[in-house]
């Protein structure tokens, strides 16, 4: 009876190693952090593209995200397979949040 516990405990937890460790789960985490790159550097190029001192910084920051929204939404498609419209809403207001912090220290306000 203790060897069929012992045998049923390392099966199942065979199992879940291989639910959790599976190759598929790496390549997926090397693709969505592909997209969060490709999505700042949009954002930190743009943000450097242009003379921004004189513009409100939120402005230019929707601007930006904007002009980087193809890279925004590969992130989406990428990391929200489950289609969840929170995530969808938070990964795009993340992509304002960066923007900013990548337009202050264009200026000179952030030291980072």
């Amino acid at each position: 009876m203790r060897t069929a516990i012992v045998f049923l405990v390392l099966l199942l937890s065979a199992c879940a190693e291989g639910t959790y460790g599976s190759p598929t789960d790496g390549r997926l985490a090397t693709r969505i952090e592909r997209s969060y790159a490709a999505r700042d550097a949009c954002l930190a190029r743009n943000a450097g593209a242009d003379d921004i001192s004189n513009s409100d910084p939120a402005t230019i920051a929707r601007a930006i995200a904007l002009a980087c929204a193809p890279e925004t939404e590969k992130l989406v498609e990428t990391s929200n397979r489950d289609g969840d419209p929170r995530v969808a809403s938070a990964i795009r207001k993340d992509s304002e949040f960066r923007a900013m912090g990548y337009v202050l220290r264009a200026r000179g306000q952030v030291t980072n």
